[in-house]
């Protein structure tokens, strides 16, 4: 097993994983997501975020998410990737058991989404979160995604989590760039994109990354965007960021994620079975926009180039 050290940083390119299931959708196919993980590893991502919004974490039942956490950790591990598990919950005792969890499993970190449904005031969230954070030995990325919790994070809120030392840094997934730029500059938290198309101008002003439903499909693309921002080659970004936003954008906009990216996936060869209800598949129309814009092919061509082993089959 690949040996990785202690984390003190969440910079860098994660992929946000896709749950594959069963073409009825009754199980999970390990088998995929393992396949999927090491992709990523091919890649050069610096790690994946499996039981995220991108994995359909709201349907998996408590057995599914232990199995998926579990299977994860140990073959990105293999690969030389980090682990950020996907750990939040609308339930501040479910989140803690969920985090305490994943630390003894050995994840690098986990990601912790705004409970969401019940929509808790200001107060309610700070002492969510710093209940979590004090549970376990395990760095806390807050997940603010308020289109999908009904609650954003405000600013004061922000300030004092960040005081927390095992809080480090905060998913973006606002839509904008006005609370990033505030907690760039106001605190020392790392900042992660948590949309595609806001990689590159978030990065701009500072931002560590991206956790990417992009990197389903495009693993080598997103982890060499990344890398190009951070070495500050900007006029290369730009060009690879042109190359690749139509179809991030796609991804997010033609239905409710994941649906597009499991779409996309399917129609380059890379079934990851049904999505569960309450989702329901893309129509007709919708499903022939992301297929044109899905180079054909089994996989990112910079993976498929580099992989001797036949990781990336599907």
């Amino acid at each position: 097993m690949t040996s990785i050290a202690p984390l003190s940083s969440v910079a860098g390119a994660w992929t946000a994983l896709v749950t594959p299931f069963s073409a009825d959708g009754l199980t999970v196919d390990l088998g995929r997501l393992e396949a999927n993980i090491r992709a990523q590893a091919v890649a050069g991502m610096t790690g994946v975020v499996p039981c995220g919004t991108t994995g359909e974490t709201p349907t998996l039942a408590r057995d599914e998410w232990d199995m998926v956490v579990v299977r994860a950790i140990e073959v990105a591990r293999a690969g030389g990737l980090r682990v950020m598990v996907g750990a939040g919950s609308y339930d501040t005792r479910t989140a803690i058991n969920n985090h305490r969890r994943a630390a003894d499993l050995g994840a690098d970190a986990a990601l912790h989404v705004c409970p969401y449904y019940n929509r808790p005031s200001a107060e309610g969230l700070r002492r969510h979160f710093e209940a979590i954070a004090d549970a376990a030995e395990l760095p806390v990325v807050l997940y603010d995604i308020p289109g999908r919790t009904g609650v954003r994070l405000t600013m004061d809120t922000i300030h004092a989590l960040a005081a927390h030392p095992r809080i480090v840094g905060i998913k973006d997934a606002t839509g904008g760039l006005e609370t990033a730029i505030r907690v760039l500059i106001e605190t020392d938290l790392e900042v992660l994109s948590g949309d595609d198309p806001m990689t590159l101008p978030l990065m701009a002003l500072g931002g560590a990354g991206v956790v990417s439903v992009l990197g389903n499909l495009e693993p080598g693309r997103v982890a060499r965007l990344v890398q190009l921002m951070a070495e500050e080659r900007l006029a290369e970004a730009r060009e690879l960021h042109a190359a690749v936003a139509p179809l991030a954008q796609a991804l997010l906009g033609v239905g409710p994620n994941p649906v597009p990216v499991k779409t996309a996936m399917a129609s380059r060869g890379e079934d990851t079975g049904a999505v569960r209800a309450p989702l329901v598949p893309l129509d007709a129309a919708a499903s022939a926009m992301i297929a044109a814009l899905v180079d054909p092919g089994v996989a990112d061509p910079s993976v498929a180039a580099s992989d001797p082993l036949g990781a990336t089959a599907r």
